[in-house]
């Protein structure tokens, strides 16, 4: 079988690390990089080892392209997904997919209507300790789940930062906080039935945010995001027979020998395990999904990403909306 060509639209930082995946991949390849200076995009290619330096518009119209990763500004996701599928390429965007829920519909419209494959870019939720602690709490190990706490945050310093203009999709909880959301969505299987929300806000973006989701089966998950402190991606995920403990964000896994807490019964003193799980590049097993979508190898998990997008888009345009409110 041919391997997928995957184009890059858009040089930004987390391209790096996608390449890096794509290479550890054997259903895919990354042929090409488009900027809208022409500069960038072939000093980014001469720096990757990518074939093409391109524009825009001729990445999109190469027939040499099979998919497009999105790695643009929050704003320009939208346009430039459906512009990609209306071209006939299958699109994997970078979270967050959509500023709204009736933007994620869009999205997915456009892809059904040109017979293409749309995908949420979350490596982490391809990673084997993700997959392990969700068969965990399915299997009932900890019991029916309590609350879920996320975090996910870092100092940003630069006052010029994309990530701090409301007309580019910035703030905290489009930049990082989604990362917290889309873990939640992922175990609780659904979206919340009450939301609240309350941030501090800075030139017109939450700058650092809180939330509480309550969902219909009882569980109550509470998460926090800030570009003004440096929270670490962590999540506990506490059951009425244990607890697990994660840090659940790492794309690419550092450590030599990745591993998880597992605090087995109700009993507070009772000692964490050490649960590991295989070293493997988040990268690489979502451009490997988005392959196996493709070619209709599974699409069970492309119609349950579809419906977990949407939800999630949804509950970040609700957690900005309670926000805002409560700083009303």
């Amino acid at each position: 079988m041919s391997k997928l060509r995957i184009g890059l639209l858009g040089a930004a930082r987390i391209a790096t690390p996608f390449i890096a995946g794509a290479k550890l991949s054997s259903r895919a390849e990354v042929v090409a990089v488009a900027s809208r200076d022409p500069a960038r995009a072939k000093a980014f290619a001469d720096t990757h080892g990518v074939p093409h330096a391109l524009t825009y518009e001729q990445l999109l119209a190469a027939k040499e392209i099979d998919a497009v990763y999105i790695a643009l500004p929050n704003s320009l996701h939208a346009h430039w997904s459906m512009a990609a599928a209306r071209a006939g390429k299958h699109v994997l965007c970078e979270k967050p997919l959509a500023l709204s829920e009736a933007e994620a519909i869009e999205m997915f419209s456009a892809a059904d209507a040109a017979g293409v494959v749309l995908l949420e870019g979350y490596p982490f939720l391809f990673q084997p300790q993700t997959l392990e602690i969700e068969r965990l709490i399915q299997a009932g190990e900890i019991g029916r789940v309590q609350t879920i706490f996320a975090t996910c945050g870092f100092t940003l310093s630069n006052p010029d930062d994309f990530r701090l203009d409301p007309t580019m999709g910035g703030g905290a909880l489009l930049d990082v906080g989604c990362y917290p959301v889309s873990l939640i969505r992922q175990l609780a299987g659904a979206r919340p039935t009450r939301v609240t929300a309350t941030a501090q806000w800075h030139g017109g973006v939450d700058r650092t945010l809180a939330a509480t989701l309550e969902f219909a089966s009882g569980t109550i998950a509470q998460l926090s995001c800030s570009f003004a402190s440096g929270l670490v991606r962590t999540a506990v995920i506490a059951g009425s027979e244990g607890i697990i403990e994660t840090d659940y964000g790492n794309h690419t896994i550092r450590s030599a020998a990745p591993s998880f807490g597992l605090r087995r019964g109700s009993d507070w003193r009772r000692p964490t395990e050490r649960i590991a799980v295989p070293r493997e590049d988040g990268f690489r097993l979502e451009i490997d999904a988005f392959a196996a979508m493709i070619d209709g190898s599974d699409r069970d998990q492309q119609a349950a990403r579809r419906a977990a997008s949407i939800d999630i888009a949804w509950i970040l345009e609700t957690i900005l909306a309670r926000a805002r409110v409560a700083s009303s």
